[in-house]
């Protein structure tokens, strides 16, 4: 079932993913800006937690989310050479991120591309989020002041839905 959405917050990924009969856990949490500011108040749930990369190419052509574990390392030059990317991968501006997924920095997360109508965005996951054997997955609910858990099985249930098929690859 494909979901078209016009630009949507947290109320409406949270009636999405009601829709589409998706169980999560939210938890609360003073506003983050960074994966150390998280962990302190998320990092007793068991589970896989996500740190957010919005990227653009050199030329500003093409548009990347990466989402890995929280504790990798991303080395950009080596991601860019790994995807073929002429040019490499550099960091997008704010603007770009907010009009296309509507999320701000320290917000940015995978479940905004249901915001993405026009499919701009190439969503990169790291392999370990499906086949890691983690039970729950954690991302932020459009906002850094919570963080939503939910199964692999459902994360990918929502990606179908939305039509936004990623890119797995292992960063190990």
């Amino acid at each position: 079932m494909a979901v078209t959405s016009s630009k949507g917050g947290r109320a409406e990924l949270m009636q999405l993913l009601e829709k589409l009969e998706i169980r999560s856990q939210v938890v609360e949490h003073p506003a983050v800006f960074t994966v150390e500011e998280m962990m302190p108040h998320v990092g007793h749930l068991v589970g896989a937690h996500s740190k957010n990369l919005f990227l653009r190419d050199k030329k500003k052509k093409g548009l990347w989310l990466v989402t890995t574990l929280a504790e990798r390392e991303v080395n950009l030059g080596d991601l860019g050479k790994k995807l073929s990317v002429s040019g490499g991968l550099r960091f997008a501006d704010e603007d770009v991120m907010i009009d296309t997924l509507n999320v701000a920095q320290g917000c940015c997360t995978p479940l905004a591309l249901f915001n993405d109508k026009d499919r701009k965005v190439q969503f990169i996951l790291d392999d370990d989020f499906i086949n890691g054997g983690h039970e729950q997955i954690f991302f932020h609910p459009m906002v850094n002041e919570a963080t939503l858990g939910m199964s692999p099985q459902d994360f990918l249930k929502f990606l179908e839905a939305i039509e936004h098929k990623p890119t797995l690859i292992s960063f190990q």
